[in-house]
C-alpha cells in the first residue's frame, strides 16, 4: 500500500509540474479561471518543494532565519496584508470567478492549504488526496475548455463546466475519504501509536534552540517565537513549578472524583506552540504517572464538521478572518446523506479502536490569551448553513459527543486546563530601553511588545495559578453554607448593566450530608476560585447582560440573553448595526444552532486576585474564560458541568455529597440520550464592577446578600475584597 501511494504521489507531483509548464506556455482552461488554477498548481509545487527540503534534513541544517522565512512563505497569502487578493478569500474569489463559483473555489483553496501540517509530518496519505482533488478539478475545466473552445471553436468565455458537476466531485471526495479522515483523527487524538510526530519532536529538541517550533508546519508569529524565547530564559525551577501545577491538577482531578488513573495509559496534551520547554517537563511528569503523552492538531479542513479551538496543539492564527470566512464552507456540500456518512465513519473508527480509546485519560490543556480581540467582518460571499443544515449540524454534534463519551468511557476520564499569556498582551507598553520586538514574523503592522511588561504579567499569572487552595476552600465553604439554605439566587446589574435574573436552586433531601454547590479549587480548572451548581430550569427567569465578553475566540459586545424557565428564548448583541446579524452571530457561536439552550451552570467566581491583576494591567478584556469565570458570577448555556457523569458520586472537601448535577434536559439520558446533551458549554462572566447585587433568597423570603456593588459582604468572605482595594 505504501509503495502504491508513493507511486501515486510521484505521478501527482509530475502532473502538477507539467500543468505549471502548460499554463505558462498557453491557455489550457477558461481565461477567467486561469489565475485560480495557476495559483493552485504553484501552491502544490511549493508544498512539494517543502517536502523535498524536509527530506533533505533541512529542518535540522537550516538556520533559524531561513526556517522563519520558509514558514512565513507558507502563510503569507492569508496574512491580512495579502488576504484581500487571495483566492482563499471568498469575497475576492467571487469577484474574480463569479458569485456561483467563487465560494466553492475559495473552499477548495482552503482544503488545499490544509495539507501543510501533513507535509511536515510526512503523512503522504493525507497530502495525496488533496493533490489528486486539484488534478481532478483542473482536468474537468481543461477538458471542458478543449471541448468548447479548441474543438468546437466557441467564443472565449465558454469552457466552464456546470457548477453541479464540479460540486459533485468535491462531494464525492468528502464522502470517499470520510473513513480515512475519521481513522486518522481518532488514532492521533486518543491513542498512543508507535510514532507521534509532535511527541518525538518535543522530546528530542534542544531547549536552548528555537528551531523546534518551525518543524510543526504551523504558523509561527511573534507570539509563538516570543513565548519560546521567554520560556527559554526562565529558571528551571520556574518551568518545573509551571509544569507541576499543570500535571498535579490533572492527577488531583482523578483523585477528588474517585477515578482510577492507574487504569489509563494516555493523556492528550493540547497547547500553543512556544511552550515546548514546559511541555517537555510535563511529559516527564505524566510518564511518572504511567501516562504516555499524545499530541493531535485540529487541521482546518472541510472534513471537520465540528470546530473547536481546544482539540489539539496549534501554532498562531495567521488571520482570524480567514478561519471565520471558512467556518461553514461545508454548507456548499452538506446534506443528510453526507452527515450520516460522517457519523458512520466516526462510529466505525471508534469501534475499530475501542480497546485503545478506553485507555485515554482525557485532555490536559494549556490555553493562551492576550491576542488582540477579534470581531469578524461578515461577508455576503461567505458560505453559511441553511436552517435545515443547522439542524443536521446540531444533531451531528450531539451524536458525535455521545460516540466520544462511549469510546473513552467518559465517567472514568478527567481533564485539566491552565492558561498563560502570550507576548501580544504587552503590546502598547513599549519603552525605548527595552522593546522586546521580534522581527520577521506576524503581521507587519504589529508594533511589538515590551518584554519587561510581559514578564510582569506572566509572573502575575503564575501567582494566580498557584494561589493557596486551602484558603479559598475555606472561604468558599462559607459561601456554600448560605447558598445551601437558599431556594434561589437573585442577580442584578449596575452601572448600565441590565442584568435582572433569578436562578432557581436544587432542593436537598438531607442537608447534613448533601450540598448543591461544588467547592472548586485548583484541580481540573486552574486557577482556584469558584463555587458552582446546576440550576433548576423551572423558576430560572430573567435577563443576563454583559457589556463585553470574549467567548470561543470571539468578542461579544452588549451581549444580552433572556431566560424563560431556564432556557434561552431571546438574544442580541451589539457587534453589528443589523440586529439580525447579531442574532446569527450568537446562533453560530454560542447556541451552535440549538433551539432554546438551557442554563447548564451558575457559579460565583471568587478569585479577586486575578480580577485585580487584570484591572492593574488593563487586560480584563483579554482574559480567557478559564480565568475570567473565576472573576465574577458566571452562567453557562448548554450542557451541565457534570455532562455524562451525573451518576458518579462526588464530594466536597467537607465530605458532603454534591447532588445538584442534572436538570430536566440531562435527565433524558435515561430515556432519550440523543436529547439529553448538546455537546457545548459556554461560560458567560459578569464582571464585579457591573454587579449591583447577588443575593441568596430562602423559601421564607429572607434575602441574604453575598455581593453588593462589586464587593463581598457575607461574613467570613470579606478578605476576598483585599485585592480589590489595592
Amino acid at each position: 500500500m505504501q509503495r502504491f501511494q508513493s507511486e501515486r504521489y510521484e505521478l501527482a507531483r509530475e502532473r502538477i509540474a507539467s500543468i505549471l509548464a502548460e499554463m505558462t506556455a498557453g491557455q489550457t482552461v477558461s481565461p477567467s479561471f486561469s489565475a485560480f488554477f495557476l495559483r493552485g498548481a504553484q501552491w502544490f509545487g511549493q508544498l512539494v518543494q517543502e517536502r523535498d527540503f524536509i527530506e533533505a534534513e533541512g529542518l535540522r541544517q537550516a538556520s533559524e532565519a531561513e526556517l522563519a522565512q520558509r514558514n512565513r512563505a507558507l502563510y503569507e497569502e492569508i496574512l491580512p496584508a495579502r488576504y484581500e487578493t487571495s483566492f482563499a478569500n471568498p469575497a475576492y474569489a467571487s469577484s474574480q470567478l463569479g458569485r456561483e463559483y467563487g465560494p466553492l473555489c475559495a473552499a477548495l483553496f482552503y482544503e488545499w492549504r490544509s495539507a501543510i501540517p501533513f507535509v511536515y509530518e510526512g503523512a503522504q496519505e493525507r497530502v495525496l488526496p488533496r493533490m489528486e482533488l486539484f488534478l481532478e478539478i483542473y482536468g474537468a475545466f481543461a477538458q471542458q475548455y478543449r471541448e468548447d473552445v479548441l474543438s468546437s471553436g466557441k467564443k472565449a468565455g465558454a469552457g466552464i463546466p456546470e457548477y453541479r458537476f464540479i460540486r459533485q466531485k468535491v462531494y464525492a471526495y468528502l464522502s470517499d475519504y470520510a473513513q480515512e479522515e475519521a481513522e486518522y483523527e481518532i488514532c492521533q487524538k486518543l491513542t498512543a501509536d508507535a510514532e507521534d510526530y509532535a511527541r518525538d519532536l518535543i522530546r528530542d529538541s534542544d531547549p536552548a534552540e528555537l528551531r523546534c517550533i518551525y518543524a510543526f508546519g504551523e504558523y509561527i508569529g511573534e507570539n509563538e517565537r516570543g513565548t519560546a524565547e521567554y520560556l527559554r530564559d526562565l529558571p528551571e525551577e520556574t518551568i518545573a513549578r509551571m509544569a507541576a501545577t499543570y500535571t498535579e491538577g490533572y492527577r488531583i482531578g482523578f483523585e477528588v472524583t474517585g477515578k482510577d488513573l492507574s487504569q489509563k495509559k494516555t493523556v492528550g496534551i493540547i497547547y500553543r506552540l512556544g511552550f515546548e520547554r514546559m511541555v517537555r517537563r510535563a511529559m516527564e511528569n505524566f510518564a511518572a504517572m504511567g501516562l504516555t503523552s499524545v499530541f493531535y492538531r485540529e487541521v482546518p479542513t472541510l472534513f471537520r464538521l465540528l470546530r473547536s479551538g481546544k482539540s489539539g496543539y496549534a501554532g498562531g492564527d495567521a488571520n482570524p478572518q480567514y478561519l471565520y470566512d471558512h467556518r461553514e464552507d461545508l454548507a456548499l456540500f452538506l446534506d443528510d446523506t453526507l452527515v450520516n456518512r460522517k457519523l458512520e465513519a466516526l462510529e466505525n473508527a471508534y469501534r475499530e479502536h475501542r480497546s485503545r480509546t478506553e485507555l485515554f485519560a482525557g485532555p490536559a490543556v494549556i490555553e493562551t490569551f492576550g491576542e488582540k480581540l477579534f470581531s469578524p467582518v461578515e461577508k455576503a460571499e461567505r458560505s453559511s448553513f441553511g436552517e435545515v443544515q443547522q439542524k443536521w449540524m446540531a444533531a451531528y454534534q450531539t451524536k458525535a459527543s455521545l460516540l466520544y463519551n462511549e469510546a473513552v468511557i467518559g465517567r472514568n476520564r478527567s481533564f485539566t486546563i491552565i492558561a498563560f499569556p502570550v507576548p501580544e498582551i504587552a503590546e502598547g507598553w513599549q519603552e525605548e530601553t527595552e522593546r522586546g520586538v521580534f522581527s520577521g514574523q506576524g503581521d507587519q503592522e504589529q508594533p511589538g511588545w515590551d518584554r519587561r511588561r510581559y514578564a510582569e504579567i506572566f509572573d502575575a499569572v503564575i501567582e494566580i495559578n498557584t494561589l493557596d487552595y486551602q484558603k479559598y476552600s475555606r472561604i468558599q465553604a462559607t459561601l456554600i453554607e448560605t447558598l445551601n439554605r437558599a431556594e434561589s439566587v437573585r442577580v442584578r446589574g449596575q452601572r448600565g448593566n441590565r442584568t435582572d435574573l433569578t436562578v432557581r436552586l436544587w432542593k436537598m433531601a438531607d442537608p447534613e450530608r448533601e450540598t448543591i454547590f461544588e467547592n472548586c479549587v485548583a484541580d481540573v480548572n486552574i486557577p482556584v476560585g469558584e463555587v458552582f451548581t446546576t440550576p433548576v430550569l423551572s423558576g430560572t427567569n430573567g435577563v443576563l447582560h454583559v457589556s463585553a465578553v470574549f467567548l470561543n475566540g470571539l468578542q461579544f459586545r452588549d451581549l444580552e440573553l433572556t431566560f424563560e424557565e431556564g432556557r434561552v428564548t431571546e438574544y442580541s448583541c451589539g457587534n453589528f448595526a443589523d440586529p439580525a446579524q447579531g442574532r446569527k452571530y450568537i446562533e453560530d457561536n454560542i447556541l451552535f444552532h440549538h433551539d432554546r439552550l438551557p442554563m447548564g451552570e451558575f457559579a460565583i467566581g471568587t478569585n479577586t486576585t486575578a480580577y485585580a491583576a487584570a484591572r492593574r494591567f488593563g487586560i480584563a478584556d483579554r482574559l480567557p474564560i478559564l480565568i475570567a469565570e473565576k472573576t465574577g458570577p458566571h452562567f453557562a448555556v448548554g450542557d451541565t458541568c457534570y455532562s455524562h457523569e451525573e451518576d458518579n458520586r462526588q464530594y466536597n472537601p467537607d465530605g458532603r455529597e454534591i447532588v445538584a448535577k442534572e436538570n430536566d434536559v440531562s435527565l433524558l439520558r435515561r430515556t432519550n440520550p440523543g436529547k439529553a446533551y448538546f455537546g457545548c458549554h459556554t461560560d458567560i462572566t459578569m464582571p464585579f464592577e457591573e454587579l449591583g447585587e447577588l443575593a441568596a433568597v430562602t423559601a421564607q423570603g429572607e434575602v441574604v446578600p453575598l455581593i453588593r456593588e462589586g464587593r463581598f459582604v457575607l461574613p467570613g468572605t470579606l478578605e476576598l475584597n483585599e485585592p480589590l482595594e489595592g
